[in-house]
């Protein structure tokens, strides 16, 4: 089969930029010719699998003089906001994805066309290429923008709603999709996430030198709950007695999103009672051998759809502490049973990904509550993460095809 992959955005950086690269991989196994169509940076090394046609479409020159368009308000590099989109770069955004796809469907004659996220570039694909099959990926990412952004929202929701297929991390994104584009329930289908199994896994010794390590794997960013995170810090030296200042150590692996959030971050850290060390972006391996040489992993977001990291560090065997996001503690509990996951119930919210401020305090009291109790635990539970694979999912993508 000849398989088509077209991302907006980079197809190596953040949660559904690995998962395009891992189904393409996949898919590579397996014999099928592929291409990929993708926003990126004149500058950007994109890594794929030797013999896939890559068609680049260069932001931050001629047809698109702006950064990449980012599916989050704050991405891992530069970028723009869909809701800072005028009509003119609308236009220049499809011209150039357009030009790109049509020459990618001349030449490489695809069978199936995969889109990631549900939103103006699928949108796009679909209205333009009518006779091709196109399937689309719901990354959460996707129905925040539609809740959050009037950008082309009519056309997005009618050219949505006549893709072939649907496929959502779980139930959560299947119920959301139903709502915001009406899709029919028939095209939903719920296929999960994976993980690299020859990267993520347990094996190396914790180090066993009195400190318990912490890590945090995602956009430094303030809704991703870091600012939380560093606050309940506070609240576990002064209020809960849990460690001693050298006996627990705080890891935070990734880049910044927005830089004078990123700033103040940095300060909160720096008064912090405890260590707190800024890895930066890490490889997968880099990221694997952190997991392994850590104790708990802590993800107090607040808004996600099936954290790619947490599978990641439960791989690892690493202990969970993390936010009761919508629908992951059902889908986490059934797909990798046996794991240590503490659920934090989350802050009251609004405009979908934004706490009430009245409501954090609380929010971080029981996030150090659920870290304390881990950091007591001190017990490694392996989670059993059999089921779970990028070579389960892209079989399932490929299922029924006629």
């Amino acid at each position: 089969m000849r398989i088509l992959s077209i991302t907006a955005q980079k197809p190596n950086s953040t949660g559904s930029g690995i998962y395009l690269t891992e189904l393409v991989k996949e898919y590579g196994c397996k014999g099928h010719a592929q291409a990929v169509v993708a926003g990126v940076y004149r500058e950007d090394t994109v890594e794929l699998p030797e013999g896939v046609r890559f068609y680049p479409v260069y932001f931050e020159e001629g047809k698109l003089p702006f950064p990449i368009v980012g599916m989050s308000d704050e991405m891992p590099y530069r970028s723009t906001r869909y809701c800072d989109m005028t009509p003119k770069m609308t236009a220049q955004f499809e011209e150039a994805f357009l030009e790109s796809i049509t020459q990618a469907v001349r030449e490489f004659g695809p069978d199936l066309i995969l889109c990631h996220h549900l939103y103006l570039l699928t949108a796009v694909v679909r209205k333009h290429f009518p006779e091709y099959r196109v399937y689309g990926f719901c990354h959460n990412t996707d129905l925040r923008q539609m809740c959050k952004t009037d950008l082309e929202r009519e056309f997005i929701r009618e050219q949505i709603r006549k893709l072939d297929r649907i496929f959502v991390p779980q139930k959560a994104q299947r119920e959301g999709v139903l709502a915001v584009y009406q899709a029919k329930p028939e095209k939903i289908e719920a296929v999960g996430m994976g993980y690299n199994s020859q990267i993520f896994h347990g094996g190396e010794e914790k180090k066993d030198d009195g400190v318990t390590r912490i890590v945090f794997a995602g956009k430094i960013a303030e809704k991703k709950g870091v600012m939380s995170l560093i606050r309940s810090l506070s609240v576990l030296y002064s209020q809960k007695g849990a460690c001693v200042r050298d006996e627990l150590l705080v890891q935070l692996a990734g880049s910044a999103g927005n830089q004078e959030e990123y700033g103040q971050i940095r300060q909160m850290a720096e008064e912090c009672p405890y260590e707190v060390r800024f890895l930066g972006r890490l490889s997968q391996p880099e990221l694997a051998r952190v997991y392994r040489e850590g104790d708990i992993f802590v993800l107090p977001s607040f808004f996600d759809g099936l954290p790619l990291t947490v599978i990641e560090a439960l791989a690892c065997r690493m202990r969970v502490v993390m936010s009761d996001l919508p629908g992951i503690r059902e889908w986490l509990l059934a797909s990798a049973p046996g794991g240590d996951v503490r659920f934090v119930e989350m802050p009251q919210m609004q405009n979908t990904d934004e706490p009430v401020p009245e409501t954090l305090p609380a929010f971080e009291e029981r996030l150090a509550d659920a870290l304390l109790a881990s950091i007591r635990t001190k017990e490694q539970k392996a989670a059993d993460v059999s089921r779970i694979s990028w070579e389960g999912i892209a079989a399932q993508v490929l299922t029924e095809f006629p």
